[in-house]
C-alpha cells in the first residue's frame, strides 16, 4: 500500500466536526484521553490504554519534517478503537522526496482501571499496510490525582528500541522471528503479530497543568528507535541512518473544549511536531437551530382541503381517501428523512382540514415512486402530546406500522436538484489525495405506476484527480481509469435512465433500470427485496448486463461488458445498534466473491462503517491494496441546517482498484426502504413530535 518516487504536497485533511461535552473533571477510573501523533488516543507517539467516549469520531493531521500524518479514527465500540492513517514520508528507498503510506490499527481494551488495577490494553499498528510501521503492544494506565502514568511493552516497529528478548520466545521459538512482507500491503499481518527477536519498554505521564483548562504537560520513552525508515529495522537500529537522536519525546496537549485536540511535540531529539485534530459524537451530534413544529389547531367545525394543506408544509399528496373515523393519506417529497417525523407532520398539517370525526390518521409514505410503509396514528393521542398532555412514546404506542399498498396510476411529477459533488482518490503515489469537484443537475420526471424518467449533468469546477496515475491493473479497468475518467469528462453525463420500482405484494419490492446507470457504466438492471416490516433482516436479489461507457460519459460505450449480480443478506444485530450485509456473486470485473459490510447507527441518523471484498482474483493479480476495502460516513444534512432527506456520504477506499467492485445505482431497493420498518421508526419515535 505504498507509492514509490512520490513528490511532496501540501495536503489537506478532511476534518469532522464537533464532539462531546466532557467539562468535568477526570475520574481516576476514567480519565480523560488525549490524542497521539498518529491518531487515536495516546501519549505522543506511543498510545496508553485510554479510549475516547463510545463512538467518537476524530479527524486530523500531526505535521512535521519530513512527515504529514492525516487520521481518521472511531471509537466503534466502547472497548475498540480503530484509526485509518495516511502518510506523506520520505522516501526511505533514496533518502529524498516523498511517498505515500496508508496503515489501519485497532487497540482493544482488556480491562477498565479501578482504584487499585491499571486499565489494560492490546493494540496492532499497522495491521492492513505496508508493515513499515507495523507494531504491536500491550500497555497499562494508571491515574494518580492529575498525573496519568503509563507502562508498555512493544514489538514490531514499537520494539526497534530493544531492550529486552520477546518474553513471548519463552513459549515457542516461532516468536524469535518476525516475517515481514513490505510492498503492496493490504492483508492482515497475523503471521508477525507479536513477533520478533527483541521488544522495547515504552512509557510516560501525561500531567493535567493546573494554569489552563485543558492543557497538559506530557514525557515519553518511545519504544521505536527509528526516526525514519532509510535503515530498515533489524536490532540495535540506532546506529542505522534512519535511528532516532533519542528515544525521549515531549511535548504540550491542549483540549478546551469538547471538540479541539492541539498538541506541539519535539520528537526523536530533532523533530518540532504539531498535531491537530477535530471531534464529534454521532450520538448527539451539534445540530443547527431550527423553528418549533406548527402547534396542532383545534378540530375544526367544518372539514378542509386537506391536499392545500400538505401542499403549504412542504409535501405532494398522493391520494387522500376517506372510509369512516380513519383517513388515509398517501404523501411523497417533503423535507424530512424518516418515517416518524414525515407522518409525525403530515399528522400536524392536515390536523384543521379534517372532519372531527376522524380518530385514525393513517400516513403512507413514498420514496421514489415506491410505497415504503404506512404508520396509522391516533388523531387524539397527538393532540394531548401537542399540548403537553402525552409524549411520543404514548403516540407511538397507539400507533400501527402496516405494509403501504400501491396506488393507481397518478399524474406525472417533476423534482429537480442542483448540487455540488466531490470524487477522491487516496494513496496516490504522487499525490496522497486526489480530487476533484463538480456541479451537478439532476432531474426526475415521475410518470405513475412507479415508473419515472431521470437523468443528471456534471462540470467539473476545480481538483486535481485528473492529473492521476494511468492503471497498470491486470484485470478489466472497470474502476482503476478514475483519472482518465476525471480528465476526459469534465462536461458528462454521470446518469441517464428509465426506471420503475413498486410493490408486487406486502414487503416485497422491485426495482427495473435500463439506461446510463452510473458514470462508468450503461446498460439494464433488475433487483428484488423482501423487507418484512417488523424483522431484523431483509433479502435482496439483484442482476445486471452493462457496458463501460467511454470516458468522456456520454453515450458510447468501450466495448468491455459484463453480467453482474448479488445475493444480499441484510440485518440488524442486536448489540451497539450494529448492523451488517453479506453479499455475493460476481462483480464488474468479472470476479467471483464475497463482501462483508458491518456499521454501526445512531440515534442522530449517521452512521459509520467499513466493509471488505475478497474474491477469487489473487492478491497479486489485484494489485497495490490486495483486496477492496474502505470506510465510509454517512451524514444528514438535517444537522447542518433547515429540514432535508438529503445524506452526504464519505467513502474512504485506501486504493482505488478492479476486483471487487459493484455497479452503482441511483435507487437501490435497501437504501430507499429502509426507513419504513420498525427498527428506524423505534430509533427516530421523538420525531413524531418534532
Amino acid at each position: 500500500m505504498r507509492g514509490r518516487g512520490a513528490r511532496r504536497r501540501a495536503g489537506a485533511c478532511t476534518t469532522l466536526g464537533l464532539l462531546l461535552a466532557l467539562a468535568a473533571p477526570a475520574r481516576a477510573q476514567d480519565p480523560r484521553a488525549s490524542g497521539s501523533d498518529f491518531g487515536g488516543a495516546g501519549l505522543i507517539e506511543m498510545r496508553n490504554a485510554r479510549f475516547r467516549p463510545d463512538g467518537t469520531l476524530e479527524a486530523g493531521a500531526a505535521l512535521r519534517h519530513q512527515r504529514q500524518f492525516w487520521f481518521l479514527s472511531f471509537q466503534a465500540l466502547p472497548f475498540l478503537e480503530t484509526t485509518f492513517r495516511l502518510t506523506d514520508r520520505l522516501n526511505a528507498t533514496t533518502g529524498r522526496g516523498t511517498t505515500t503510506d496508508r496503515a489501519f490499527d485497532i487497540k482493544a481494551r482488556l480491562w477498565e482501571e479501578n482504584a487499585w488495577r491499571p486499565a489494560l490494553a492490546i493494540g496492532a499498528q499497522d495491521l492492513i499496510g505496508t508493515g513499515l510501521y507495523a507494531g504491536e503492544y500491550l500497555v497499562a494506565s494508571k491515574r494518580l490525582w492529575a498525573i496519568d502514568l503509563t507502562l508498555g511493552l512493544g514489538w514490531g516497529r514499537l520494539g526497534t528500541g530493544s531492550d529486552l528478548r520477546n518474553p513471548l520466545g519463552l513459549l515457542s521459538g516461532r516468536y524469535e522471528t518476525r516475517p515481514r512482507h513490505v510492498g503492496a500491503g493490504g492483508v492482515p499481518a497475523i503471521g508477525s503479530l507479536f513477533r520478533g527477536r527483541e521488544a522495547a519498554v515504552f512509557g510516560g505521564i501525561e500531567w493535567s497543568l493546573p494554569w489552563a483548562e485543558g492543557l497538559r504537560a506530557k514525557l515519553e520513552w518511545s519504544g521505536d528507535a527509528l526516526r525514519d525508515e532509510r535503515g530498515g529495522y533489524p536490532a540495535r537500529t540506532t546506529a542505522l541512518r534512519g535511528g532516532a537522536r533519542s528515544r525521549l519525546n515531549a511535548g504540550l496537549t491542549w483540549q478546551p473544549n469538547a471538540w479541539l485536540d492541539a498538541g506541539l511535540h519535539f520528537v526523536h531529539g530533532t523533530d518540532l511536531l504539531f498535531r491537530l485534530s477535530l471531534r464529534l459524537d454521532p450520538a448527539h451530534p451539534p445540530e443547527a437551530p431550527r423553528p418549533p413544529p406548527p402547534p396542532i389547531p383545534p378540530r375544526p367545525g367544518a372539514p378542509g382541503d386537506v391536499a392545500a394543506a400538505l401542499r403549504r408544509a412542504g409535501f405532494r399528496p398522493l391520494a387522500v381517501t376517506r372510509q369512516g373515523e380513519e383517513v388515509r393519506i398517501a404523501v411523497a417529497g417533503g423535507r424530512h428523512r424518516t418515517l416518524a417525523r414525515t407522518a409525525g407532520r403530515v399528522a400536524r398539517a392536515v390536523q384543521g382540514s379534517l372532519p372531527p370525526e376522524v380518530e385514525r390518521i393513517a400516513v403512507e409514505w413514498h420514496r421514489a415512486g415506491l410505497p415504503v410503509a404506512r404508520l396509522v396514528l391516533l388523531r387524539e393521542a397527538m393532540e394531548g402530546a401537542a399540548i403537553g398532555a402525552g409524549s411520543a412514546e404514548e403516540v407511538l404506542a397507539g400507533a400501527a406500522l402496516l405494509p403501504a399498498e400501491p396506488l393507481p396510476g397518478l399524474a406525472p411529477d417533476l423534482t429537480w436538484a442542483l448540487e455540488p459533488r466531490l470524487a477522491l482518490q487516496l494513496g496516490d503515489p504522487k499525490a496522497g489525495l486526489r480530487w476533484q469537484a463538480a456541479a451537478a443537475a439532476g432531474a426526475r420526471l415521475g410518470l405513475g405506476w412507479g415508473m419515472a424518467v431521470a437523468g443528471s449533468l456534471a462540470q467539473a469546477v476545480a481538483g486535481n484527480l485528473d492529473k492521476g496515475m494511468a492503471s497498470d491493473s491486470l484485470l478489466p479497468h472497470v474502476r482503476s481509469d478514475i483519472a482518465r475518467y476525471a480528465r476526459e469528462g469534465r462536461t458528462a453525463i454521470p446518469t441517464l435512465y428509465a426506471e420503475r420500482l413498486w410493490s408486487p405484494a406486502p414487503d416485497w419490492f422491485a426495482r427495473l433500470s435500463a439506461g446510463l446507470l452510473e458514470p462508468m457504466f450503461s446498460g439494464v438492471s433488475g433487483e428484488v427485496l423482501w423487507r418484512p416490516q417488523a424483522r431484523p433482516f431483509a433479502l435482496g436479489l439483484d442482476m445486471a448486463w452493462v457496458a463501460q461507457r467511454d470516458y468522456r460519459q456520454r453515450l458510447g460505450n468501450l466495448g468491455y461488458s459484463v453480467a453482474t449480480g448479488h445475493l444480499s443478506l441484510y440485518a440488524d444485530l442486536p448489540v451497539w445498534n450494529l448492523g451488517a450485509v453479506l453479499r455475493a456473486g460476481r462483480y464488474l470485473a468479472g470476479d467471483l466473491g464475497a463482501t462483508l459490510e458491518v456499521s454501526r447507527r445512531f440515534d442522530s441518523g449517521i452512521e459509520v462503517g467499513g466493509f471488505a471484498t475478497r474474491t477469487d482474483v489473487s492478491s497479486r493479480r489485484f494489485g497495490e491494496g490486495s483486496f477492496d476495502k474502505g470506510i465510509f460516513v454517512r451524514i444528514p444534512l438535517q444537522l447542518l441546517g433547515p429540514e432535508t432527506p438529503a445524506v452526504a456520504s464519505a467513502l474512504i477506499r485506501p486504493v482505488i482498484r478492479d476486483g471487487g467492485q459493484r455497479l452503482a445505482v441511483d435507487n437501490p431497493l435497501w437504501d430507499v426502504t429502509r426507513e419504513g420498518r420498525m427498527e428506524a421508526l423505534g430509533r427516530d419515535y421523538l420525531g413524531l413530535l418534532r
